[in-house]
């Protein structure tokens, strides 16, 4: 049998998505027990991420299994990244070889990627990610690229599913906010697959400049169209766009068409710091109860308002807690064994 990786939520069909959030949501309630005994869950960050490895770690734990990390940077390890590399620097090591040894060892390998500092043209295509996946012979999970954020979207599905209801047909909305970095649009895109995968109207809002890779807004289109919903439109006004929203994802992402001109990119920004998520802004959502979505972390009073981020809004802290059961519902599926309680 061919092994399973989790790289992209476009690449399982919708069925597979929709067993696996019924699966996270019975692993929620307490239903499902143990089932990682003796399975070893190896985890590669090349760009750190606290969340993802903590609620990654506790998954297998709370279901009997072991997790091993290597973070670029501890311990003195600095891999390189490029195949073809003539390796006379400070690496010490290629990733390729640091992959094939921990395929050997653990039943499943996630890595967090990072984004390459290229032209977006070459960041686009994920090679770090997919070369790693064509090199190990267990399942590999995307633990977030520069393209692709899986396991987040999936808790943000599920989220959507406890907050709302019945989803289909109501207003998802991405909006842009102001970061001091340029981070990667994988958050973005992939929570606007999801919502759209699930039948949502999607409205992308973002300063102009601020477009998504055309072929991943085309994606989101089809896919919204697919389960029965709708692509709205694009909308740079961050006031208007908002209006009769059922759900508010607040999301940071650079200029694709600036990628890797970090100064060039940096001037452009600097003029859009009122683009972020106020009480006022949040009153024009449907009936002013708009559920408020952050990946976390977040930039308070940045990105989002105290009074939003700790107001009745807000879902953020239940959307990171769905994070940790996405996964055991993940690990369950690619390696483990589901066991009723």
């Amino acid at each position: 049998m061919s092994k399973r990786d989790l790289l992209a939520l476009e690449d399982w069909p919708p069925e597979q998505i929709e067993a696996l959030l019924q699966l996270t949501a019975r692993i929620k309630r307490g239903e499902i027990t143990g089932g990682l005994e003796k399975k070893v869950l190896a985890l590669i960050f090349l760009t750190p991420s606290p969340s993802t490895r903590s609620s990654f770690q506790t998954a297998m734990f709370l279901h009997g299994g072991h997790t091993l990390v290597l973070e670029r940077g501890q311990e003195g390890w600095t891999p390189e990244t490029e195949l073809g590399a003539v390796m006379d620097g400070e690496a010490g090591e290629h990733l390729i070889d640091a992959v094939r040894v921990l395929d050997r060892y653990a039943d499943a390998l996630g890595i967090r990627s990072g984004p390459p500092r290229t032209e977006w043209a070459a960041a686009r295509q994920d090679a770090v990610m997919n070369y790693v996946a064509q090199q190990c012979e267990k399942p590999v999970i995307n633990l977030e690229s520069a393209r692709r954020h899986p396991c987040q979207a999936l808790a943000d599905a599920l989220t959507l599913q406890e907050k709302l209801g019945q989803v289909v047909g109501k207003r998802f909305v991405v909006t842009w906010a102001w970061h001091p970095r340029a981070l990667p649009t994988a958050v973005p895109v992939s929570a606007a697959l999801a919502a759209a995968r699930l039948g949502m109207e999607i409205v992308i809002a973002r300063p102009e400049g601020y477009e998504l890779d055309p072929e991943d807004t085309a994606l989101i289109r089809r896919t919204a169209q697919q389960a029965g919903g709708e692509f709205v439109h694009i909308n740079d006004d961050p006031d208007d766009a908002l209006v009769g929203a059922d759900a508010v994802y607040v999301g940071s992402w650079g200029a694709v068409k600036l990628y890797g001109k970090p100064a060039e990119e940096a001037e452009v920004r600097a003029g859009l710091r009122d683009w972020k998520l106020t009480r006022s802004r949040l009153r024009s959502t449907r009936g002013g109860k708009g559920v408020v979505l952050h990946c976390l972390p977040v930039r308070r009073n940045v990105e989002i308002d105290d009074q939003v981020l700790d107001g009745p809004n807000s879902a953020v802290v239940d959307q990171a807690e769905n994070r940790l059961h996405v996964q055991r519902a993940v690990l369950l599926e690619l390696i483990g064994e589901t066991r009723e309680r």
